[in-house]
């Protein structure tokens, strides 16, 4: 298998893992790899009145994984995140970015509402 195939294969994984883990967090997942011009985003999911956008990384180690998401990459999130918000989010409702940060043999990693500050 190619590095990227792997890669791909690892992606999809950890993005289903991701979604597991906010369902059992109470949150319904919307969407999945949703793609705008700016960017794609992983999840997308809905709890009470909160609309979350959210970056999944999934790594080999917790150390990866906490070395796998910056400025460039959240950036392009929360830009493809305002691209689609109103198509997800009625009147009133709040929106957030959040990352999830996984790795094997370790509980996942929520950062909420992931700021560029």
């Amino acid at each position: 298998m190619k590095d990227r195939e792997r890669r791909e294969r690892d992606g999809r994984r950890g993005e289903a893992l991701a979604a597991w883990y906010l369902r059992l967090k109470g949150w319904r997942i919307l969407a999945r790899r949703v793609k705008t011009p700016r960017g794609e985003i992983d999840l997308i999911a809905k709890r009470g009145g909160m609309i979350c956008f959210v970056e999944v990384k999934w790594r080999a180690s917790a150390a990866e994984a906490d070395q796998a998401i910056d400025q460039w990459r959240l950036r392009r999130v929360i830009d493809a995140a305002q691209a689609v918000s109103a198509q997800y989010a009625r009147q009133g409702e709040d929106i957030r970015v959040d990352v999830l940060l996984l790795a094997p043999g370790r509980l996942p990693r929520h950062i909420v509402n992931a700021s560029l500050a």
